[in-house]
């Protein structure tokens, strides 16, 4: 733990400048329990009705990468960052940290959205996404590689589906 505390304080000592924090705060906002992605989503759908089936189906993994993240955090019921060297910017709806959801949906948004859009959305949000969770002072370095690495695999499970529903 103490190496993930100095982790976040020096990311802390580096980006927690009152701009940075707002806007950290507006992706928690976007991400939480995944509404922003869900919405995106949901827009993708209306709007590419060539794709509609696959907008949907990669909208509902977002919403099982969420609520897996969910159930691990359930079961390995790690608590959020609590030391004095932390600063917490954020309000948070649960004191268990590990993985971060927010880093698991908007990794699986990106990838699955990403592909959809036919952009690397994965190379700008996950980054960012993982910062600000950081950046707040909500999760430590592992809490948001893991939720990435979960969000990325639910991303490639659903991808497979996906395309294999296309043919």
């Amino acid at each position: 733990m103490a190496a993930e505390v100095w982790v976040l304080e020096a990311v802390q000592g580096a980006l927690a400048h009152p701009p940075v924090v707002r806007v950290a705060r507006g992706m928690s906002f976007f991400g939480e329990h995944a509404a922003g992605w869900l919405a995106m989503g949901a827009i993708g759908a209306l709007v590419d009705r060539r794709r509609r089936r696959e907008w949907i189906a990669a909208t509902a993994a977002v919403a099982v990468a969420h609520g897996a993240s969910v159930g691990v955090k359930r079961v390995v019921r790690r608590p959020r960052p609590d030391d004095p060297r932390v600063q917490v910017h954020v309000g948070t709806p649960s004191r268990l940290s590990f993985p971060s959801a927010h880093a698991t949906s908007s990794t699986a948004a990106a990838v699955l959205f990403g592909a959809l859009l036919r952009k690397p959305l994965a190379a700008v949000v996950v980054p960012a996404m993982a910062l600000s969770r950081m950046v707040l002072g909500v999760h430590y370095p592992t809490d948001v590689l893991a939720g990435s690495a979960l969000g990325a695999a639910v991303a490639a499970v659903a991808r497979r589906a996906i395309r294999k529903e296309e043919r």
